[in-house]
C-alpha cells in the first residue's frame, strides 16, 4: 500500500442501499482521510445512519464498494470490527449491569484478557470520569453519564477509527461541549472519527462534512470552504414588520432564502448581486427596515443553499 493510500481510512464509491423500492442511500461517494473528524450532516431520514451502518459492515450495500482501513466491506467485516469502535444512536449497553461490569464484559468481547483488560477498563474509567460511578447500574445513569460510558466502551480496544451516530442527541449543551473536547483529544491520539449529526454547531466543529438529503450527498468539504463557496451572501435586516418583509422578499428573484432569527431577518442573496446591502436597500420589498447589514455566513446558510428549494 502506498503512502498516499495509507492516508485514506474510508473510500466508498457508488453506495446504494434499497429497502424494497425505497433508496435510503443513493449513489454515495466518500473519501475520508486519516486523523480527522468527518461529519454527516442532514435531517432525520436523509440516510446518515444507513450510510454509517454500511461503512461499519453492519449493512450490505445494494450497489457500490466500500474500503475501510484497507479492508473490503462487508466481506472483511469480522476483521474490521476489532479495528473500529461504534457508538449507536440509542444507548445499547446493559442497564442491569454496573459501569464496571459493562466495561469488563465489552473488553472481553473485544478480546482483551487478564492484565490488559483491567488496565484498559481502569484507563477509560479515569479518562471519562467514570471511576466514582463504577458500581452504578447503567440503567440508573443520567444522559451525560450514559454518553461517557458509551464512548468509553467504544474506545476500550483502542480503535483506529471511531463511528458515532448522533452521539449528543440526548444530552445537555454542557455535556455536548465537553464530549466534543474529548473527541479532539482522541484525534490528537491518532484516532479518526466519523460522526452523524443534525446540529449545525456540531457540524462546524468537524474538519470536513458531507451534507446529505434524500440519501444523496449534496456537498462535501471543510465547513469554512463550503461557507466561502455557497453561492450567496448573507444579509440581516432589522425592522418593525419583519414578517411582511420576509413574505415579500421570498417572491423575489435573486433571493435564495429568508428566515427570522429573533429580532432580525436573515436573508440569503445570490452572489451574482455585487452589492447585496445596496441591492436590498433599494428594493420596495424592504420598506420599513431600519438596519440592513452584511454578516458572516454559517453552516445553516450552506445547508439552506444546498438542499430543498435553495438548490440551484
Amino acid at each position: 500500500m502506498s503512502a498516499d493510500q495509507q492516508e485514506i481510512v474510508i473510500r466508498a464509491k457508488g453506495l446504494v442501499k434499497k429497502f424494497k423500492d425505497f433508496k435510503a442511500v443513493d449513489g454515495l461517494d466518500l473519501t475520508i482521510e486519516r486523523g480527522m473528524i468527518y461529519g454527516f450532516l442532514g435531517p432525520n431520514g436523509c440516510g446518515k445512519t444507513t450510510a454509517m451502518r454500511m461503512l461499519t459492515g453492519l449493512l450490505t450495500p445494494t450497489e457500490g464498494t466500500v474500503e475501510v482501513l484497507g479492508l473490503s466491506v462487508p466481506k472483511d467485516a469480522e476483521t474490521l470490527k476489532y479495528k473500529i469502535g461504534y457508538m449507536t444512536q440509542s444507548f445499547s449497553l446493559y442497564g442491569d449491569l454496573t459501569v464496571l461490569e459493562n466495561l469488563s464484559f465489552m473488553a472481553t468481547i473485544y478480546g482483551l484478557t487478564g492484565k490488559k483488560r483491567k488496565q484498559r477498563v481502569a484507563e477509560v474509567m479515569e479518562r471519562y470520569s467514570l471511576s466514582d460511578l463504577q458500581d452504578r447500574f447503567a440503567g440508573k445513569m443520567s444522559g451525560g453519564q450514559r454518553q461517557r460510558l458509551a464512548l468509553a466502551t467504544a474506545v476500550l480496544h483502542e480503535p483506529q477509527l471511531l463511528f458515532l451516530d448522533e452521539p449528543t442527541s440526548a444530552v445537555d449543551p454542557e455535556s455536548r461541549r465537553h464530549f466534543w473536547e474529548q473527541l479532539f483529544d482522541l484525534v490528537d491520539g491518532g484516532t479518526s472519527i466519523v460522526v452523524t449529526t443534525h446540529f449545525m454547531d456540531e457540524a462546524e466543529r468537524c474538519h470536513k462534512i458531507a451534507i446529505l438529503e434524500n440519501g444523496q450527498k449534496r456537498l462535501d468539504g471543510a465547513p469554512k470552504d463550503l461557507m466561502a463557496g455557497m453561492g450567496a451572501n448573507v444579509v440581516e435586516i432589522e425592522g418593525q414588520n419583519l414578517r411582511d418583509i420576509r413574505r415579500r422578499l421570498l417572491g423575489t428573484d435573486d433571493i435564495v432564502a429568508a428566515a427570522q432569527l429573533g429580532a432580525r431577518l436573515r436573508v440569503l442573496v445570490k452572489d451574482e448581486i455585487n452589492a447585496p446591502v445596496d441591492f436590498l436597500k433599494t428594493k420596495a420589498e424592504t420598506d420599513g427596515a431600519t438596519l440592513i447589514e452584511k454578516v458572516r455566513p454559517n453552516l445553516e446558510d450552506v445547508f439552506v443553499t444546498a438542499t430543498g428549494e435553495g438548490r440551484q
